[in-house]
């Protein structure tokens, strides 16, 4: 029996099986409000057949954006538009769905990938962005404004309000982000955090925010609704973040109450040499999965579903995460389903999609034809 396709919980979160299709921003937004194009492209995601579906890293207020592109759920026109798509969603998948909420800190401001990524200076359309500190993600960009006492009791309340309207969305659980080298992960690196305050410099101070936002959105939400953290488990960089801070982070998360960890790596610092290669950072979740207990998620380069079956049935990670490869191919799990002899959930209008000669792929589906 493949363990890949096994059920597993999160907390009171069910999942038919292991398959985790990771958040990944569109860039297509009109100030925050999700639009036609993530209709279309959760609507698809949600018929593949994975066990729950992250939506896209989206901002807890207007300056915390990456992009001016990128989703949003700080005003009630946002939550207008995210619940028109996810009831059309709903209506025809019973995936469940979570929500990345984020902050880009000092990445805020910039183009979208297709074109350039550079930063946008207020000047040109932009706005400040803010950060722990006045240190410029790149050389070339201007510094962004550190924040001060107001300022973060701002960023922690947008947390807080963002988390309260997706629980009235009705969205499954929560997932902090705290990797990439957005807000809260520049507060955990010394590359990115130079405070002489309370929140930075030791590893105790540099975790304190984004704990307190863990804390207060925790509490913000049902008890039954699960929080949980993605997290870059290193930098890349020497003197940076690194795996056993994470494991430090990590082990505190666990005693607040954290639901799961997603491990990926990097962003902070373009400075960053990482080691590509298939399931590079397996051996990160598998190192906060035995120091922490806690359910964690494995993502990044896990292509082939003998890969990822590996994964699980070796007891590494508890789920597995694709991104772009469920772009390529978002009919990845059935894919998978077939190679591993195993069943998925899909739409009666999908079933006779089933190859012939494959008999288990879409269960007791029985085909009638006039």
């Amino acid at each position: 029996m493949s363990q890949l396709f096994s059920p597993f919980s999160i907390a009171d979160l069910h999942l038919k099986n292991r398959i985790v299709i990771a958040p990944m921003c569109q860039y297509s937004a009109e100030n925050g409000c999700a639009t036609d194009w993530h209709l279309i492209h959760l609507g698809h995601l949600a018929l593949s057949g994975a066990g729950l579906l992250i939506i896209e890293a989206t901002a807890v207020e207007a300056e915390g954006r990456i992009t001016p592109g990128d989703l949003g759920l700080w005003s009630d026109d946002n939550e207008r538009a995210l619940k028109r798509v996810l009831a059309a969603v709903r209506r025809h998948s019973s995936m469940p769905i979570a929500i990345q909420l984020a902050h880009a800190g000092r990445k805020a401001s910039s183009h979208v990938p297709w074109e350039g990524g550079q930063l946008i200076l207020p000047e040109q359309g932009g706005w400040h962005p803010v950060a722990p500190s006045a240190i410029a993600h790149a050389p070339d960009e201007p510094a962004p404004l550190a924040l001060d006492r107001a300022g973060l009791q701002r960023v922690l309340q947008a947390f807080v309000a963002t988390a309260q309207r997706a629980q009235r969305l009705g969205i499954d659980a929560i997932e902090l982000h705290a990797a990439h080298g957005y807000l809260l992960h520049q507060f955990l690196s010394p590359l990115a955090n130079s405070r002489e305050d309370e929140y930075g410099s030791s590893l105790e101070k540099r975790m304190r925010f984004p704990l307190a936002v863990f804390d207060a959105v925790r509490a913000a939400v049902p008890a039954a609704m699960p929080v949980g953290v993605r997290l870059s488990a290193t930098d890349w960089v020497e003197g940076g973040w690194d795996l056993e801070q994470s494991v430090v982070f990590s082990q505190a998360l666990r005693e607040r109450g954290c639901a799961f960890i997603h491990a990926s790596s990097g962003g902070v610092s373009p400075r960053q040499e990482i080691p590509l290669g298939p399931g590079y950072q397996v051996s990160l979740a598998e190192t906060m999965r035995r120091e922490t207990g806690l359910p964690t998620i494995a993502v990044g380069l896990i292509t082939e579903a003998l890969q990822a079956e590996a994964i699980i049935a070796e007891g590494r990670a508890d789920l597995v995460a694709l991104a772009r490869g469920m772009l390529f191919d978002p009919r990845w799990p059935w894919h998978a389903a077939v190679t591993l002899g195993a069943e998925v959930e899909a739409p009666p209008q999908y079933w006779r999609a089933q190859p012939r000669g494959v008999t288990t792929l879409f269960g007791d589906a029985k085909i009638g034809q006039r």
